[in-house]
C-alpha cells in the first residue's frame, strides 16, 4: 500500500500548471454516450476516476483510445446498457451513465452506487426526474432498472434541493427526449457550464446555461456528433496548491486556471492576509505572515465549495485567531479533524460546525486519509508540520489530484511517495 511521506518546514517557490477538473471530465465522458460519432477530449486529468469511468465505457462495447490527456472515444457499438456492481461501487459518478444510456437506448441497468464516505448522496431526485420524464423504473438486485421504450418525453423538472448530478444527468436525459425539457432549481456549477455548452456546440437548443434553469429541446433520439472539446482547469485543485501557498508562508504560482471559478477561495485568502496577482490564466499569491482567522460556510456555486472546506481548515489552523466552518451540504465531513489533531491542531467540533484554535506549531506524525479531500488537508498540514508526517490510505489522493507529489516536489517539498 502506497503512502506519502513528507518533512515538513521547506518553504515552496516557483510555478505548476493545473490539471483539467475531474468533476468536468466526468459527465462530459458520460455525455459521449449520447453520441454515434467519435470524440476527442482533451486536457483530461490523470486520475483513478477518469480510468474507472473510461474501463466503463469499454464494458458497454464502446472503444476508447486512452493516453494520459487525451481520450478518442467511440460509442458507436455499444452493445450493452449495463452498468455493473463492480465499477459503480469504486465510484459514485458512475451513476452518470444512467440519463443517456436510457435517453439513447430507451433501457439500462446500473448499479447503485452505494454508500459514500463523507455522507448521504441519494439518488432519488434523479429517478423522480427521470420518472416525471415518462421512465419505468425499478429498483431490483441493487440496480436501478430504467425503461422508455419509445423514448422519454420533454417535462418540467423542479429540484427539491440543488443536486450537481441529478442536474447533470437530467441534462443528458433531455438531450435526446422528445419535447422540451426545463429544469429548474439546477446547479450552476462550471461543470455543468461545460457540459450543457459541449451539448450545445452539437447542435442542440438550449437555453439557462449557467443559470438556475435551465431549457433544453430534445433531438428525439437523434444522437449528437460532438466537437473535440478541452476540459476546463480544475477549481478544486487551484484552490488547495493556493492554500498550499497560504500555509507554509511561500509564493508560488499555477498556471492555466480559471480565475472566476475560484473567486470564492480566493476572496477567503484575501481576508486571511494573502494577496494575488492575476494575469491571464495565471495566478501568483503572495503570503502573509501574519495569517487571519476565517468564517466559512459552505454552500452551492457561486458560494464557498465543500470541496474546498478541509483544506481551508488545514490553514486556518495557523491563523491568529480562532475560526469557525460551517458544513451544510454532507453530514460526515469532518472526518479529517480527528486526523488534523493528531498532527497538533486544536479543532473542536458540535454537529456540523467546526471551531479552529490557534496553535504555534503541528508535529509530524502517521495519519490517515479519509476521503479525497480530506486527504489533501492533511498534506497541507505535513508541509508546515515540525518532522516527518506520513499519510496513509492516499489511494484517495489518486482519485482526484493528477501527480500531487511531483508537482509539490516541482514547488519544493520534500516529499516522497513510499510503499509498505
Amino acid at each position: 500500500m502506497d503512502y506519502l511521506q513528507i518533512q515538513g518546514g521547506k518553504k515552496l517557490h516557483g510555478s505548476i500548471t493545473i490539471s483539467g477538473a475531474k468533476n468536468s471530465a466526468l459527465p462530459i465522458i458520460a455525455a459521449t454516450i449520447l453520441s454515434d460519432k467519435p470524440v476527442k477530449l482533451t486536457n483530461l486529468p490523470d486520475v483513478v476516476d477518469i480510468r474507472t469511468l473510461l474501463k466503463l465505457l469499454v464494458m458497454l462495447g464502446g472503444e476508447v483510445e486512452h493516453n494520459g490527456t487525451v481520450a478518442l472515444i467511440n460509442n458507436k457499438n455499444i452493445n450493452s446498457t449495463k452498468a455493473v456492481y463492480e465499477i459503480v461501487s469504486q465510484m459514485r459518478a458512475s451513476i452518470l451513465v444512467l440519463g443517456p444510456l436510457l435517453a439513447r437506448f430507451g433501457e439500462c441497468e446500473v448499479s447503485l452506487p452505494g454508500g459514500c464516505a463523507i455522507g448521504q448522496r441519494p439518488i432519488d431526485l434523479h429517478l423522480r426526474a427521470l420518472e416525471a420524464m415518462g421512465a419505468n423504473i425499478e429498483i431490483k438486485g441493487g440496480y436501478v432498472r430504467a425503461e422508455a421504450p419509445n423514448g422519454l418525453k420533454g417535462a418540467k423538472i423542479v429540484f427539491d434541493k440543488i443536486t450537481v448530478g441529478g442536474t447533470e444527468n437530467i441534462v443528458m436525459a433531455a438531450t435526446l427526449a422528445h419535447g422540451t425539457t426545463t429544469i429548474i432549481n439546477s446547479a450552476k456549477e462550471p461543470e455543468i457550464v461545460q457540459l450543457c455548452e459541449m451539448i450545445r456546440d452539437a447542435g442542440v437548443e438550449i437555453d439557462g446555461i449557467g443559470t438556475s434553469t435551465i431549457t433544453i429541446k430534445g433531438t428525439a433520439q437523434k444522437p449528437l456528433k460532438f466537437q473535440d472539446t478541452e476540459i476546463i482547469p480544475d477549481r478544486i485543485e487551484a484552490g488547495t496548491y493556493l492554500c498550499a501557498g497560504a500555509i507554509t508562508n511561500s509564493s508560488i504560482t499555477i498556471k492555466k486556471v480559471n480565475a472566476v471559478h475560484i473567486q470564492s477561495s480566493l476572496d477567503k485568502l484575501e481576508s486571511m492576509g494573502c494577496s494575488f496577482d492575476i494575469k491571464g490564466d495565471e495566478i501568483t499569491i503572495y503570503p502573509t505572515n501574519r495569517l487571519r482567522p476565517i468564517n466559512i460556510v459552505t454552500t452551492e456555486y457561486p458560494g464557498f465549495p465543500t470541496d474546498m472546506q478541509a483544506q481551508f481548515m488545514a490553514v486556518a489552523t495557523m491563523a491568529i485567531g480562532d475560526s469557525l466552518i460551517e458544513e451544510r451540504l454532507f453530514e460526515n465531513r469532518f472526518m479529517h479533524v480527528s486526523e488534523l489533531n493528531r498532527l497538533g491542531s486544536d479543532i473542536w467540533l458540535k454537529g456540523n460546525v467546526a471551531a479552529v484554535r490557534p496553535v504555534a506549531q503541528l508535529y509530524g506524525a502517521d495519519v490517515m486519509a479519509t476521503d479525497l479531500r480530506a486527504s489533501s488537508a492533511l498534506v497541507l498540514a505535513g508541509l508546515v508540520a515540525n518532522g516527518v508526517t506520513n499519510i496513509h490510505r492516499i489511494y484517495h489522493l489518486d482519485r482526484g489530484y493528477d501527480n500531487l507529489e511531483g508537482k509539490l516536489l516541482a514547488l519544493g517539498a520534500d516529499i516522497k511517495r513510499l510503499s509498505h
